[in-house]
């Protein structure tokens, strides 16, 4: 038989330089085509309502998700405030930033071209008119002015604005609870300098935040007087790379450790490098093929995609392990391996089914996720059964007859199976489940977060001392246009300005604090005098005042081209710095725009609430919290109804593979029952299960239905028991080194990750073996 089914070395050869030539191939096609995405809600389920969908939105898009808190700490105030001068002036050239904040004035905030338009956005006209009593009030405070040490800059703007209404914009507009102003920027009571950046780049893209962040860091190392000063960052920005740098950095060196520790398993399970490097090729073949398919597929592949994908294709591990610890001394490969088959296809399309779950969510990440890890487990298969058999050496050693095989054989025989174990297992479950306290499912996402403690807690400092918007709520207001929002953003600003002076809350950020609406520009442009009658109240003004004639021409020239100017929309407000600002409080959705503002330290949610039940519906609070927690639940219904529909279906595939519903039944139950018990020593060990906990049950599930489906074959072997306990052993001991690690990683995520596959493949392989029908039958 040997000799009828090998290939001659020469053809081995042929074969082997082949199929590294494709895989070579492949690499290229991935490394020019692959494009790789980073945003976060790739991963997040398309929102079903108005509110999920703002969520979302927020999220990734949101003014509050792009918003970068600076710390500068020094030697001395006067250093900290000259790096903040100049490391605001060097932000403001980079295109990377819409906005910088440092409570220093800034002119440039207003567009030149849009100086004019200060008359119709200042509130001055609606209280007061531009005759010869209020100019001449003007006039002798900017005397008084003139004396104080903010001389220097009133110089320049005196003449074109004696009103000052430029100013009082930049008061209007700046955050309205600000640290402490000294050396003329914002400085907390620690005596750090304080910034806030805002980035054009999505909150939800970490890649674009770490550019943002680097731009920041290069601007601040090139200040010639930075020595002695350190900056620091927080917001949501910097936690999206701070986590993403984690997970990679220790997903990686954890990838590292257990490589080399799976390599020497195998060193040790098969004693043959050339066996080892060959075993390889099914697994490289898996992962190219799937990132090829991801390509072809999809536009950009999703970074977590490919490193769940990775994680998911263990499963294809274990079919060149099970080619090489059931390959008797004498016999063929191809033969060894075509005997295999049935049982290793069956594994095959019981994997792929259980991965269709993913696709079957209709989240675009999940998807990514079901095409690659299909796509691999296929190749790794396929190419396990026609391609590995006819290159593996044509000598093996046989594993049967070892002496510690024969010995663990002898044991796992020994053991009791009394025919209730099933019953007893689903009872204790039953227990467990039942007697477990606290919530069973997960639904805070935050509670995920690898971020350090004392992290969030200076976030929390820079957010109270800078008066940075609250990232849970949100006052939506709602009409049928734009005007609509802002003139109902200007009917609520008495009411929110009550509930300031109450401190239900500490600040709220409206729409109509940029950009007033067209009726109040058209009455505040009504009331501006004309060029005779403003050339005459100013001349009667300046009666007895030391100004030169004429000094206040650019004054004239300006109010008299705002009593024309065309009303300022938000479209043309948003060729200013401060008007993108407005544009993302602005929102169209199905035909009604929503506006949203922005709150700092809810104290009274309650208060808020009343505030928009008394708007008859214009206005509602939204909880970006709730909004959150209701998109996960609706998130894991979709996965749940989909692994339902998976499950029939694997029931449905085995049995029909086993031609048998008793056989199926003993390989079906012992998966289904340790996947529970996983749940239930989790839920009584105080884990809330979440999304990640269901795709590591998916996983540990798959490697378990390897485990039944080969301890329930029987050959009536003894020797041939011995080898599928080999390559069960081997199998077990791999997943348990690589997940084992996961699970005493300090990032949440690949906690549960690896506790979940650990635990699941724990008991998987106990059950799988006390429950074999013919483990008697040596």
């Amino acid at each position: 038989m040997p000799g009828r089914l090998s290939m001659p070395f020469r053809g081995r050869l042929w074969l082997l330089v082949a199929w590294l030539a494709v895989l070579a191939l492949l690499g290229g096609f991935v490394v020019h085509r692959l494009r790789i995405s980073t945003d976060l809600r790739s991963f997040m389920p398309s929102p079903t309502t108005p509110d999920q969908r703002l969520l979302m939105e927020q999220v990734g898009e949101g003014p509050g998700s792009r918003l970068l808190l600076l710390a500068i700490t020094g030697p001395s105030e006067a250093q900290l405030g000259t790096l903040s001068q100049q490391l605001a002036a060097a932000l403001h050239k980079d295109e990377r930033y819409s906005q910088v904040l440092n409570g220093s004035f800034d002119l440039t905030a207003l567009d030149p071209a849009l100086l004019p338009y200060r008359y119709l956005l200042s509130p001055t006209l609606d209280s007061a008119t531009f005759d010869a009593p209020f100019l001449r009030d003007q006039l002798e405070q900017r005397l008084d002015d003139l004396s104080s040490p903010g001389a220097s800059l009133l110089k320049g703007l005196l003449p074109r604005d004696p009103t000052l209404e430029v100013l009082k914009l930049a008061e209007r507009w700046a955050p309205a609870k600000s640290p402490e102003l000294r050396e003329g920027v914002w400085f907390s009571a620690q005596g750090e300098a304080l910034l806030v950046v805002q980035t054009r780049a999505a909150g939800f893209d970490p890649d674009a935040q770490a550019n943002a962040i680097d731009g920041i860091r290069q601007a601040f190392d090139a200040l010639p007087d930075h020595a002695g000063a350190t900056l620091s960052f927080s917001g949501p920005g910097y936690f999206s790379v701070v986590a993403a740098t984690q997970t990679r950095g220790q997903a990686e060196w954890i990838g590292r450790v257990s490589t080399v520790g799976f390599i020497v398993l195998l060193l040790l399970a098969y004693r043959s490098v050339g066996s080892l490097l060959l075993s390889a090729l099914p697994i490289a073949s898996a992962a190219l093929a799937g990132i090829a398919a991801l390509v072809l597929l999809f536009p950009q592949v999703h970074g977590i995609t490919l490193a769940f994908g990775f994680t998911l294709l263990g499963v294809a591990q274990e079919y060149p392990i099970r080619v090489l610890s059931h390959r008797r001394a004498g016999e063929d490969a191809v033969q060894s391996v075509r005997d295999l088959w049935p049982l290793l296809l069956t594994a095959i399309a019981s994997a792929c089914i259980a991965y269709l779950a993913f696709y079957a969510s209709g989240v675009s990440g999940l998807r990514q996720l079901a095409v690659f890890t299909i796509t691999g487990l296929l190749v790794a298969g396929f190419s396990t059964r026609y391609l590995l058999p006819h290159l593996l050496p044509a000598r093996v050693r046989d594993v049967a007859p070892m002496p510690w095989l024969v010995a663990a054989r002898r044991t796992v025989d020994a053991l009791p199976r009394p025919r209730w174990i099933p019953l007893v297992v689903a009872l204790a479950t039953v227990l467990m489940l039942g007697l477990a306290q606290g919530p069973f499912w997960q639904n805070d996402l935050a509670a995920l977060t690898p971020l350090p403690h004392e992290l969030l807690q200076r976030d929390a400092h820079l957010r109270d001392a800078l008066g940075a918007p609250d990232v849970r709520y949100l006052l939506i207001l709602e009409a049928p246009t734009e005007q609509g929002v802002l003139a109902l953003s200007e009917r609520i600003e008495p009411e929110v300005t009550a509930l300031v002076a109450r401190h239900a809350v500490d600040a709220v950020e409206l729409p109509s604090r940029y950009l007033p609406s067209e009726a109040v520009q058209r009455a505040r442009q009504q009331k501006l005098p004309s060029r005779e009658a403003l050339e005459q109240a100013l001349a009667e003004a300046q009666q007895g005042l030391p100004f030169q004639h004429g000094l206040f021409a650019p004054f004239l020239d300006d109010v008299e081209t705002a009593r024309s100017l065309p009303l300022l929309t938000p479209e043309r407000f948003a060729a200013s710095p401060l008007g993108q600002r407005l544009a993302a409080m602005l929102v169209e959705r199905d035909g009604r725009w929503l506006g949203l503002g922005t709150l700092s330290g809810v104290h009274d949610v309650a208060a808020l609430q009343q505030l928009a039940h008394a708007s008859g519906g214009a206005v509602r609070l939204l909880d970006l919290k709730d909004a959150a927690e209701s998109l996960v639940v609706d998130y894991r219904a979709r996965i749940l109804r989909a692994l339902l529909a998976a499950t029939v279906l694997l029931v449905v595939a085995i049995s029909v593979a086993l031609r048998s519903l008793r056989r199926a039944w003993h390989v079906l139950a012992p998966m289904t029952l340790a996947t529970f018990l996983v749940l239930a020593v989790e839920r009584v060990a105080g884990v809330e299960i979440s999304l990640f906990h269901l795709v590591a049950l998916i996983l540990a599930a798959g490697l378990g239905l390897h485990y039944a489906l080969f301890f329930e074959r029987d050959t009536g072997d003894a020797a041939e028991q011995r080898r599928t306990l080999h390559a069960t052993l081997v199998c077990v001991l791999s997943a348990l080194l690589v997940f084992g690690m996961l699970a005493w990683s300090s990032i949440p995520v690949l906690r549960a990750i690896g506790l979940t596959v650990s635990l699941g493949v724990a008991f998987h392989f106990c059950l799988s073996i006390v429950m074999a029908p013919h483990a008697r039958k040596d």
